[in-house]
């Protein structure tokens, strides 16, 4: 395989949180979060290697200790794009794209992975890609936690916002899914491993600093991000209360 065709899978888990306190550690029925996001990606047919990249020895020597591959990175960084960069520097081996899955999502399906992945071959222009679910729940429109996107013909990102977007005038609110769908971003990209350095180097944009949507900044500067819809719901993880939830539920 050429070295522009190959995919490396970052998994960012940096050990603290504000939320939640050493989150890539706790258990999830046997196994830590970490460890199960792991073995999901590393399932994936379309990735070349998988690493953890860590900014702690707890995290460092806990995936050593279950036989997965990790590198330890700044403890400065401000994203897990961030630390996908240092990540692509720092390794010998050459990749042409990098994927950063998140570390907090114990139950993602290799397949959203290979979905996302595939359309790489397809369209070899491609700056940046990352998935999105539809909407079926109203509430979920208007859930600030949950971030909406507005795309083109040629599922070109418009715009993310925490706000609902499209806005629909003269249509009560209860009915907005009645006559258009409306789609969440999951917070999994791939990127072409030139735009990523470029990408990194770039100063907070205004939107992103309102919205704290970091690829916001990225369309501020012109980058194009294509989007790619999944039939896969994702279970993120940002507090203890998730976790409970997930476990509640029997998910995975």
């Amino acid at each position: 395989m050429s070295e522009t065709a190959k995919i490396l899978g970052v998994i960012p888990a940096r050990y603290n949180s504000s939320r939640f306190h050493a989150k890539a550690l706790a258990d999830i029925n046997g196994k830590s979060m970490i460890q199960r996001v792991y073995e999901q990606a590393s399932k994936a047919t379309s990735l070349s290697k998988v690493v953890v990249a860590t900014d702690h020895t707890l995290i460092y020597d806990h995936v050593k200790s279950f036989g997965g591959e990790v590198v330890m990175t700044s403890e400065d960084h401000q994203s897990g794009t961030d630390r996908c960069a240092e990540v692509l520097l720092m390794l010998e081996e050459k990749y042409g794209y990098v994927i950063n899955i998140q570390g907090d999502e114990p139950f993602i399906k290799p397949e959203q992975i290979d979905v996302l992945t595939a359309i790489l071959a397809k369209q070899q222009a491609v700056e940046i890609a990352t998935l999105i679910k539809k909407i079926t729940h109203i509430d979920h429109v208007f859930d600030t936690n949950k971030v909406k996107v507005v795309f083109d013909k040629n599922q070109k990102a418009i715009y993310f916002s925490r706000q609902a977007i499209p806005f629909q005038r003269g249509v009560e609110t209860a009915l907005w899914l009645n006559g258009h769908d409306y789609f969440k971003h999951l917070g999994i990209y791939v990127y072409r491993a030139d735009i990523l350095t470029k990408i990194t180097k770039l100063a907070p944009s205004s939107y992103e600093q309102m919205e704290a949507l970091e690829q916001l900044r990225w369309l501020q500067n012109g980058f194009k991000i294509h989007v790619q819809e999944t039939e896969y719901e994702s279970y993120g993880v940002d507090t203890p209360q998730d976790l409970e939830e997930i476990i509640r539920l029997g998910i995975g």
